[in-house]
């Protein structure tokens, strides 16, 4: 059993019967009364993040992660079938566990996560840029670039994101999964 001196970012713990992971900590050591440590705690299944505070030397209960490469394949209803790069085994994962599903294209490396005990995967990664095409938008107009503004556009993923004016149909863009939005335009 772990204590809080082993808190670190990125750790997963099981926390109250729910594996969380470490996205922030801070020690803290008042002038008066005990050293406590600040947290803040992201649910692994909801994505959700909650602050939390730990008296200093509280024990905790961490889960042992694993990180492995897939790629994705293909979509089947409210799943998405992704394949081991290594052994070439298939598994199937439930939509909700994946950030912006919509950035997904067949052939991309993903990262999944695994709870290592149980074998059960807990959260799929899209790589943070994938390059796209943009498949519809309005037509730009030749000196639009000196201003911000964006206009909708449609990419190869069916996902819709929104672009400088000087962006056509059929320019390939690097789009961030992240945020969901435009990074640049790819020369080619």
């Amino acid at each position: 059993m772990a204590t809080t001196a082993d808190i670190r970012n990125g750790l997963c713990i099981n926390h109250n019967g729910k594996l969380v992971t470490i996205v922030e900590f801070q020690h803290v050591k008042p002038g008066k009364g005990p050293a406590f440590v600040r947290t803040k705690l992201k649910n692994v299944e909801t994505g959700k993040v909650v602050d939390n505070t730990f008296s200093a030397g509280h024990k905790i209960d961490i889960v042992r992660i694993e990180t492995r490469s897939y790629q994705y394949l293909y979509q089947e209803g409210e799943g998405y079938h992704f394949m081991n790069t290594e052994n070439y085994e298939q598994v199937f994962i439930n939509g909700a566990m994946i950030d912006n599903p919509q950035f997904l294209k067949e052939g991309v490396i993903c990262t999944i996560v695994f709870h290592a005990e149980e074998e059960t995967p807990l959260t799929v990664e899209l790589p943070n840029h994938i390059d796209a095409e943009v498949t519809y938008t309005e037509p730009g107009i030749k000196g639009d670039t000196a201003t911000n503004t964006l206009k909708p556009a449609t990419i190869d993923t069916g996902a819709e994101i929104r672009v400088p004016l000087f962006i056509n149909t059929g320019d390939m863009i690097k789009v961030d999964t992240r945020k969901g939005e435009y990074s640049e335009r790819i020369k080619s």
